[in-house]
């Protein structure tokens, strides 16, 4: 099925500077011709199904764990506050090994994204039994760190294994496939969550019915994410393209210096320069209900809006980005985001209004999350894909991470939405200085290789084959840069 598909039929890696890709035909037949392979690759398809498993069992202990927490044991909101800080920066922390570790080859000379990426969702997968076990804040947050350490591990390799799948023309769509597959989990989590606590029998917050509740919420939980890692085993393929481009194991020091590749280098900045204006989704809803007058009741269905949004959109923004351009939709993203921030601070009131910012919230989403990881991907060599990634993310989540803070020290100060003003500001500015670091290279500045950024072939050297006139690959705009 998905495992023979893509382990018969490999994409090329993308054009290099010495020559054709590997996986290009050399010869012609009878029977040869153009290899056509589905925009979507079955490994794609696979993963996006490891994602949606795995994240119906994290969105579940999410949906529940702070009302657990304040509520069943009794933690302050600064104890909160602690951990879910906990939560955001160890899975930065360690993506940048996660990647590294990824891109390191073993006996068989293949790269080890997949081992990588199982350790990550087998030590997720782990924690959700423990939490049946642990009652005290320590404990919890040890549980909730190693949770956030597998999610660090397995992000940059998985990233490597979609890019890695799919042809370069159609990284855009296939990161949209794998994300509107991901948030259908972040989706189904809470929906599971709410019936599992019916069913569990007993009122939510009664003693005895409260534990038993939230213990049937992580036992199923665990359940679900050991079929995530089985999915992983079992469905997506050891080897992906690019696993033979290189015998060589990447050191830590190759991996820091990506940074010294102009593309990944402009990239990276843009990232963290738009991350750190970027106001966290927590603040944005809390905003939203204090100033549209939304009901608290309704509070917590505000993430069920911005994830069905991005749902729907994913797809199609991503085929939109390999058609226009992943920088250019990725800073577009940045600008609709702009409009939900300016309708925020409007004098539009009630669910209309409520509607509309959360639709343009999971359009920001669809519009940059896979297209960044996409343009990502043109960017670092085949061989360094996972720690490249690696660098780009985490750029960009310390930077939220930032903002968050700078953030929240700013709203007690002056209020939410003179803060959220003042963002919405910065947010402007970064916009425009993003759009003058990704511009194009003119004429002058010479030919240059369409995914590292590396100089094209020298004259008389032989043209790589995407880059040869005729219909064999349509270069998409970042290719031309």
């Amino acid at each position: 099925m998905y495992v023979a598909d893509s382990r018969s039929s490999k994409a090329p890696a993308g054009p290099t500077p010495d020559g054709p890709s590997p996986a290009a035909p050399t010869t012609a037949g009878p029977a040869a011709g153009p290899v056509r392979r589905a925009a979507v690759p079955g490994a794609v398809v696979a993963l996006g199904a490891v994602s949606l498993v795995t994240d119906i069992s994290s969105e579940m202990v999410t949906a529940v764990l702070p009302l657990y927490l304040l509520t069943g044991l009794g933690l302050s909101p600064l104890g909160f506050g602690l951990l879910d800080g906990i939560q955001n920066g160890f899975s930065a922390l360690v993506r940048l090994v996660g990647g590294h570790l990824s891109d390191r080859r073993g006996r068989d000379g293949a790269a080890r994204h997949k081992t990588v990426a199982a350790v990550g969702y087998g030590l997720s997968a782990l924690c959700r039994p423990l939490l049946l076990f642990v009652h005290t804040v320590p404990l919890i947050g040890a549980v909730i760190a190693v949770d956030r350490t597998g999610k660090g591990l397995r992000t940059a390799p998985r990233d490597a294994m979609i890019s890695l799948a799919t042809e370069p023309a159609h990284r855009g769509r296939a990161f949209g496939v794998h994300r509107a597959m991901d948030t259908a989990g972040a989706l189904l989590g809470p929906l599971t969550a709410f019936l599992v606590l019916r069913l569990a029998g007993g009122p939510l917050l009664a003693d005895g019915g409260e534990r038993h509740g939230y213990d049937a919420v992580f036992a199923v939980s665990a359940c679900v994410a050991a079929l995530g890692v089985l999915i992983l085993l079992l469905f997506v393929p050891n080897r992906q393209q690019g696993d033979d481009l290189s015998t060589s194991a990447p050191s830590l020091r190759d991996s820091l210096t990506l940074l010294r590749l102009p593309g990944l280098r402009r990239l990276t900045l843009c990232a963290v320069l738009l991350g750190l204006t970027t106001v966290s989704d927590s603040f944005l809803y809390l905003l939203v209900q204090r100033r549209l007058d939304l009901p608290v009741g309704l509070f917590p269905l505000l993430p069920l809006g911005t994830a069905a949004a991005f749902l729907l959109l994913a797809v199609p923004l991503g085929a939109l980005a390999d058609r226009i351009g992943r920088h250019r939709l990725f800073l577009a993203g940045h600008g609709v985001l702009l409009l939900a921030y300016g309708l925020l601070l409007s004098p539009l009131r009630g669910l209309p209004a409520v509607l509309c910012v959360l639709v343009l919230h999971g359009t920001f989403y669809a519009a940059t999350d896979g297209v960044l990881a996409a343009a990502a991907a043109d960017a670092v060599p085949a061989e360094q894909r996972g720690a490249g990634l690696a660098l780009v993310g985490t750029g960009q989540a310390l930077a939220r991470f930032a903002c968050s803070l700078l953030f929240g020290a700013l709203w007690g100060v002056v209020g939410g939405p003179a803060a959220l003003g003042w963002s919405a500001g910065a947010l402007g500015l970064c916009v425009l200085g993003a759009a003058a670091v990704l511009r194009p290279a003119g004429p002058a500045a010479g030919p240059a290789g369409p995914v590292t950024g590396r100089p094209g072939p020298a004259a008389g050297q032989p043209v790589p084959v995407a880059e040869q006139p005729g219909p064999v690959a349509a270069k998409t705009p970042e290719e031309t840069r």
